[in-house]
C-alpha cells in the first residue's frame, strides 16, 4: 500500500497517485478566530478532513539573533514597533492578517549597514537556530510516512529576503544605484542558505525545498525580469545545483501576484514547482500548464474567491483543476491562506467537495 510519501513524490513525478496527494494549507489567525465561534473545534484541519500532511523542518534562515522587539509608540488604534527581523514598522491592533502594515525603516540602507547585520545575524549561527527541541521534532517526523519540506521561507531567495533588509522601493533603487551592494546580498543569501540546509541534511532529509520570494503584484513583477535574471540566475542555479548533489530534485517558490514573465526565469534556474497562483492575480494553472507542460510543478490555483460564494461557483472552480490531477504534477489547493471573508461552512463544503471529486470522500 502506497504511503503518504509515495502519493507525493508519485505525483510531483507526474505519476498517478491512488489516492491523489491533497492537504490543506491553512487559514489566517482572524480566519481561525472566525471558524472557531462558527464550529470548528480547533483540530487539525488534515485530522478533520483526512487530508495529507506535508510538515516543515527548516530552521529560521533570517536574522539569528532576532532583533529585540520593541514598541516605540502606541495609540487606540495602532503600535509601532521594531520587530524581530529589524524593520521599524506600525500596524493595526486589530485585524492584522487582513490589513497591510506601514513599513517606516528598514536595517540596511548601504553596505555598512549590511555589513554589520551580516556579521551578526545572517551567517549560519549554530547554536541559536539549531535547538536540541529542533532537533528532536525533526527527528520524530523522520519515523513517520509523512513526506518533509524545508521551506527557507521569507529569507529564502533572492529579491524577498532582500526586500525584507532594505524595503521594496530601496531594493528597487538599489538596482540601479548600488548594484554591489545587492549582488552582495544576494551571495550572502546563497552562501547562507547552502550552509543552514547543510546542517539540517545533518539530522533529517526532505522530499522538498522551498525558496520564497513574493516578488509579483497583480500586474506583474515588482522588477524588470531582464534586470532580476542578469543578477539573480547565478545564484539561484548555485543553490539548485547544490540541492541536486544532496538527493533534492523537487524544488519550489512561492511567489504571490502575476508571475508569468518570471516562470522562465525560474525554470531556468532549476526550479520545478511554483504556488500559489493567484486568480485574481490573473494566474490560470491551466494555461501555464498548456504553456509549460511537464517542465513545471504546480500547487494552489484554486481562487479562493469561489469558496468564499460557496454553492455551484466553488464546485465549478474545484472541477476546473480536476483535469490537473489526472495530468498529475499538480496539489490541489486554495490560491493561498484562507482569508476570513471563507466561513467555516463554505471550507467545510469545499473540502468535502474537493474530496469527492479526488475519490476521497
Amino acid at each position: 500500500m502506497s504511503t503518504m510519501r509515495d502519493r507525493f513524490i508519485q505525483t510531483l513525478n507526474f505519476q498517478s497517485a491512488s489516492p491523489p496527494f491533497v492537504r490543506n494549507f491553512g487559514a489566517w489567525e482572524e480566519t481561525q478566530a472566525l471558524w472557531r465561534e462558527q464550529g470548528w473545534d480547533g483540530r487539525p484541519l488534515d485530522e478533520v478532513f483526512g487530508t495529507d500532511s506535508l510538515p516543515r523542518v527548516e530552521v529560521y534562515y533570517g536574522p539569528a539573533p532576532d532583533f529585540t522587539h520593541t514598541v516605540i509608540s502606541e495609540d487606540e488604534a495602532t503600535r509601532t514597533y521594531i520587530n524581530h527581523e529589524g524593520i521599524l514598522m506600525r500596524e493595526f491592533k486589530q485585524h492584522r492578517d487582513t490589513s497591510m502594515p506601514q513599513f517606516i525603516r528598514f536595517p540596511v540602507v548601504d553596505e555598512a549597514t549590511f555589513s554589520t547585520i551580516e556579521a551578526e545575524r545572517l551567517g549560519l549561527q549554530a547554536d541559536v537556530r539549531f535547538t536540541p527541541q529542533w532537533a528532536a521534532g525533526v527527528q520524530a517526523l523522520r519515523d513517520t510516512d509523512m513526506p518533509r519540506q524545508c521551506w527557507a521561507d521569507r529569507w529564502g531567495g533572492f529579491f524577498g529576503p532582500l526586500r525584507n533588509l532594505m524595503g521594496v522601493e530601496n531594493l528597487c533603487l538599489a538596482f540601479y544605484d548600488q548594484p554591489k551592494l545587492v549582488e552582495r546580498m544576494m551571495t550572502q543569501r546563497a552562501d547562507s542558505i547552502i550552509a543552514i540546509t547543510e546542517r539540517i541534511l545533518q539530522h533529517t532529509d526532505f522530499e522538498t525545498f522551498w525558496f520564497w520570494e513574493d516578488m509579483a503584484y497583480n500586474a506583474g513583477p515588482l522588477v524588470d525580469p531582464r534586470m532580476f535574471r542578469r543578477f539573480a540566475l547565478p545564484h539561484y542555479r548555485r543553490v539548485c545545483d547544490w540541492l541536486r548533489t544532496q538527493g533534492i530534485k523537487h524544488i519550489w517558490l512561492d511567489s504571490d501576484g502575476d508571475i508569468t514573465d518570471l516562470i522562465p526565469v525560474w525554470l531556468d534556474a532549476g526550479i520545478t514547482g511554483l504556488w500559489p497562483f493567484e486568480v485574481a492575480a490573473g494566474m490560470d494553472v491551466l494555461a501555464v500548464r498548456r504553456k509549460y507542460g511537464h517542465d513545471l510543478a504546480m500547487g494552489g490555483g484554486i481562487d479562493k474567491r469561489t469558496v468564499a460564494i460557496g454553492g455551484d461557483v466553488m464546485r465549478r472552480e474545484v472541477d476546473r483543476v480536476m483535469p490537473l490531477v489526472e495530468d498529475g504534477g499538480y496539489l490541489p489547493e486554495l490560491d493561498h491562506t484562507a482569508p476570513p471573508d471563507i466561513s467555516w461552512q463554505n471550507y467545510s463544503d469545499y473540502m468535502h467537495y474537493l474530496l469527492h471529486r479526488l475519490g476521497r470522500g
